[in-house]
């Protein structure tokens, strides 16, 4: 009996300290493993893009983000390097067949199309999302948020030898996903020094080498 509450309390406790996680993507590989990928030998740096192109990988969500006009790319960095990257100044741009350039979605761009979907198709599979009716409503369920959240890239320090990823949402709403788009990824900074820019073709693997500043 004694046994059996010190496990009730330690699953207790343990609910407070290690909460349930609400996105739980699978675990990020090594950049240089998936087929967009881009490395730079010099800087001993691998980005790679994996976009949300199917319904499995779109199946992480519990938001139809697709449904919203939103597409969702998974952004990976792979530091082989002995020197840790800033990314402060992280730039990322997403240049359509077309030759437009979009910037990734903002908290409030994502938060503002949830709530107000206006021609988005929201009647695709996806979790129904609450919308103000009173004042005092919540426009957001917190289980919304905290998915965004989790997922979303952050631009934190990549220490040397590790990987780092999240997600990016570009505005899809009145194009399409076509051949010949690519993203440019610059602003990266080992110590003082930038590194050369990344253009990750989506469709297609880029040349493994590219040159170093």
């Amino acid at each position: 009996m004694k046994m059996l509450k010190m496990a009730a309390g330690l699953a207790f406790f343990s609910a407070l300290l290690f909460p349930e996680k609400h996105f739980n993507p699978p675990p990020a590989a090594a950049a240089g493993t998936y087929a967009l990928h881009e490395t730079h030998k010099d800087e001993k740096v691998t980005i790679a893009v994996d976009p949300c192109d199917t319904p499995e990988k779109a199946g992480i969500f519990k938001v139809n983000y697709k449904g919203y006009g939103f597409y969702p790319v998974r952004l990976v960095i792979s530091n082989d390097s002995d020197q840790t990257l800033m990314l402060q100044g992280l730039k990322i741009e997403y240049i359509t067949a077309n030759k437009d350039k979009l910037q990734p979605a903002t908290d409030a761009d994502i938060y503002r199309r949830l709530v107000k979907p206006s021609k988005a198709d929201t009647g695709k599979p996806g979790i129904r999302l609450p919308f103000p009716v009173g004042k005092k409503k919540e426009p957001l369920s917190k289980e919304v948020r905290e998915e965004y959240e989790s997922a979303q890239l952050l631009t934190v320090p990549v220490t040397p030898h590790s990987i780092h990823s999240g997600y990016l949402f570009f505005d899809m709403m009145d194009m399409s996903v076509e051949p010949g788009a690519h993203l440019y990824i610059s602003g990266i900074k080992a110590g003082t020094q930038e590194l050369f820019y990344f253009d990750i073709p989506m469709d297609k693997a880029p040349a493994e080498a590219a040159p170093s500043k």
